[in-house]
């Protein structure tokens, strides 16, 4: 169960930061305006907030793998909200930050 709520809250902090930022680029961008712009940057600050509730106490370690994280979420984000087609490539290293993630986050460690 720990490691179903742990990835529960990548997603959620994957959709607050690259939620945020898409908010901000559509304001700055696309002339969308200050409105959407401090929604992403309230996002944003939620995303920072979700990343504390992970039960691991080492940020260095679960922002890093929250790296993996976002790098899949932008392209599946890019996918749904842009249009974007990614190519093998972009799925390949999606899958590879992905498998890094887990290293990172979920391997047996004796302390």
């Amino acid at each position: 169960m720990v490691v179903a709520r742990s990835v529960a809250l990548f997603a959620v902090a994957a959709l607050f930061e690259i939620g945020g930022a898409w908010l901000v680029w559509q304001g700055i961008r696309e002339h969308r305006g200050w409105v959407w712009i401090g929604a992403g940057v309230v996002a944003l600050g939620l995303y920072g907030v979700v990343a504390t509730l992970q039960s691991d106490d080492n940020f260095g370690r679960i922002l890093a793998a929250y790296g993996g994280v976002f790098v899949a979420g932008s392209i599946a984000w890019g996918m749904v909200a842009d249009g974007y087609r990614p190519d093998r490539w972009d799925v390949a290293g999606a899958l590879v930050c992905l498998a890094g993630m887990a290293v990172i986050m979920y391997a047996p460690r004796g302390n």
